[in-house]
């Protein structure tokens, strides 16, 4: 039998009855840890369903889940150290003594962090809406802790920061019911205008989509270089913009071809030629 006094200088009982405790808590930590993490996982649902009973906002029930989730499996393995022994109050003293460093190294996550904050109590947009934010365009899918999601009309995912995209310049197509559609039509120099003009508005005002008030805007924009430019601006829904878009470029490029007097304008460029000039080989 192994002399443990000797080798240790501890009785064989009383490292059996350590091994045994160290044993018992590890085992008692592992238990915390799983039901640990099975409630941060119970209560982040339960906080979805809670939410999206009172019709919350869909940004704000992702970002709540993700925050109860987050502070659960922190007080998790919180509690599972103190378990295993490790003293806390060294812990959160050797924290604290690195707490600048952590704090550089994570500013840009904690400015994502208070970023996803103020989106949601601001909302300049919402889980739906279509915005242009930080370069990019899309739908807005999910308002996480520290991202935004989007996917854009070519079904692309894109993950963008919210301390960047909060601090920046935020265009929201979707906030407005309403949304106005211009255009700019030309057509060749010496043709009819009034014709031009009449036919544009004729086109405009017949599409249904269209609003009748604000009535359409159709009048001479531009003297171009190539063309003279008709700007035309009607009103719509929202959700009818690209309809419309479509539609009437489609309807003007049609009407112009098929009508006399009307023709679409091409790059053009005059030269003049001295009839003074003369040619040196000449002499």
């Amino acid at each position: 039998m192994m002399d443990t006094e000797n080798l240790f200088g501890i009785s064989q009982e009383d490292l059996m009855g350590t091994l045994v405790e160290i044993g018992i808590n590890l085992l008692i930590a592992v238990v915390i840890f799983i039901i640990g993490m099975r409630l941060a996982k119970f209560f982040s649902k339960m906080v979805a369903k809670i939410l999206e009973k009172r019709d919350s906002d869909k940004g704000l029930i992702t970002f709540m889940k993700g925050l109860v989730s987050g502070l659960i499996k922190v007080l998790t393995i919180v509690t599972v150290f103190s378990q295993l022994g490790i003293e806390m109050t060294s812990f959160i003293a050797i924290l604290g003594a690195a707490g600048l460093a952590i704090g550089m190294a994570f500013s840009g996550t904690l400015s994502n962090l208070a970023g996803g904050v103020m989106i949601l109590i601001f909302k300049p947009f919402k889980v739906g809406d279509y915005v242009q934010c930080q370069g990019e365009s899309g739908t807005v899918k999910e308002i996480q802790i520290f991202h935004t999601v989007m996917t854009t009309p070519d079904n692309k995912t894109i993950i963008v920061p919210n301390g960047p995209l909060y601090n920046g310049n935020i265009t929201n197509y979707s906030m407005q019911p309403t949304r106005r559609v211009d255009f700019t039509f030309g057509f060749s120099y010496g043709e009819d205008f009034k014709l031009a003009r009449d036919t544009v508005l004729q086109i405009v005002s017949a599409h249904d989509k269209v609003f009748k008030d604000p009535a359409p805007f159709v009048k001479l924009g531009n003297l171009g270089d190539s063309s003279v430019d008709l700007t035309v601006r009607v009103w719509c829904n929202k959700e009818d913009y690209w309809d419309i878009f479509f539609d009437i470029n489609e309807a003007v490029y049609q009407k112009f071809e098929e009508i006399e007097g009307i023709s679409m304008p091409f790059p053009q460029m005059d030269v003049h030629v001295d009839g003074g000039l003369k040619d040196p080989a000449a002499n």
